[in-house]
């Protein structure tokens, strides 16, 4: 009986023993009291505050095992026995090993309540890039675990750097092989970051007009174009070209010109740039910028004008431009200024002929609109 006294207390006083067995109760209603007292707080305070932060650390901290505190506490009472050097050792590897645990259990927890507030429409119905938001999430529970792995296998005293070579060289394989899929997926985490553009915009790539920005993926994006068809293009592709976002557009441009006659006498010419400067002024949503008589045309007296649109609608840009050629219609019509229209001047022998459209008199020509372009559309 004594014998097997000393073989279950391995040499050591039944009251170090009992001591022990104090520290791991001790120990383990410290812990247990503490992280429940710390999630209920922060509990309470993201209830007040409503962060978004708040939120998710008090859900890690509530995802606190009570088995692998008990197993820390056990670690802990154990700890403060003479015991041989291995097994303090083993101990010292288990509580490692523990608390490695627990942290990937809070990280891993953390990142999924993080993910259920951030991609759950209800709560982020402004949330744009859902897919590479859920792939951002991933990466980092993959990296949170992988360097727990990585720590405790290094405090297990296993040499992890042949390990953490090869993964180096596996890394730089599957790289090359998975090149273009890389590629698109880093151009969406970069588009998620940088925000080029959203759902929801209008964007122009390279001249060539798009559409409105349906869905950003991992890989591609794609686009609802005027015609109604939907565009599917390569994120990586989309970020190596020039992209012009509409939707952003705080105010537009314009650019437009027209022309008159060569027999518009000169003070009338010169009136002109006043006159279209009037017009544009008394128009709402504008700010008139400049109206001047350019060049001299092949067949004609050229004006360029320019004006702001205080408003990116496009709708509301072509209301005002319509306007104002029916404003410069009549005003030039009171003056009696014509705009020009195609003429070629035929020298045959003394005798010099205008040729003009037959189907046009003077009369009509004196009613044409002024051609005009938008420098932006």
């Amino acid at each position: 009986m004594h014998v097997l006294n000393d073989w279950l207390l391995a040499g050591i006083p039944l009251d170090d023993w009992l001591k022990a067995l104090v520290v791991v109760v001790v120990a383990f209603l410290v812990i247990d009291v503490v992280a429940r007292f710390a999630t209920r707080r922060l509990t309470a305070l993201s209830s007040r505050t409503r962060g978004r932060f708040d939120d998710v650390l008090a859900d890690a901290l509530s995802h606190t095992k009570r088995w692998l505190i008990l197993i820390l506490a056990l670690v802990i009472g154990l700890g403060t026995l003479d015991l041989p050097g291995k097994v303090e050792l083993r101990l010292s590897q288990l509580g490692v090993i523990v608390i490695g645990i627990q942290v990937a259990i809070w990280f891993n927890s953390g990142i999924s309540a993080w993910m259920r507030r951030v991609v759950n429409p209800e709560t982020t119905p402004d949330l744009r890039n859902r897919a590479t938001t859920t792939t951002i999430a991933f990466l980092v529970r993959l990296l949170v675990l992988v360097t727990v792995l990585l720590a405790v296998l290094a405090n297990l005293g296993i040499n992890i750097t042949a390990f953490v070579a090869s993964l180096g060289i596996g890394g730089v394989a599957v790289a090359l092989a998975l090149q273009t899929i890389l590629s698109d997926l880093f151009a969406s985490l970069s588009i998620a970051f940088d925000k080029p553009f959203e759902v929801g915009d209008f964007i122009i790539v390279d001249e060539v007009m798009l559409g409105t920005v349906e869905y950003i993926g991992i890989k591609t994006t794609r686009l609802r174009s005027l015609g109604g068809e939907q565009l599917v293009r390569s994120n990586a592709e989309l970020l190596k070209s020039v992209i012009r976002n509409y939707k952003r557009m705080s105010e537009r441009r314009v650019v437009f010109s027209f022309g008159i006659r060569y027999e518009t006498p000169i003070e009338q010419v010169g009136a002109l740039g006043g006159v279209v400067k009037q017009i544009i002024t008394g128009i709402e949503q504008t700010r008139f910028d400049r109206a001047h008589f350019q060049k001299f045309g092949e067949s004609s007296l050229d004006f360029e004008v320019v004006y702001i649109v205080l408003g990116s609608d496009f709708n509301v840009y072509m209301d005002i431009q319509q306007r104002i050629n029916l404003e410069l219609m009549k005003a030039c019509a009171e003056r009696d200024i014509h705009f020009a229209r195609p003429t070629t001047i035929m020298h045959m022998g003394s005798e010099v002929r205008v040729a003009q459209p037959a189907e046009e008199t003077d009369d009509q020509a004196a009613q044409s609109a002024p051609a005009t372009g938008p420098g932006l559309v």
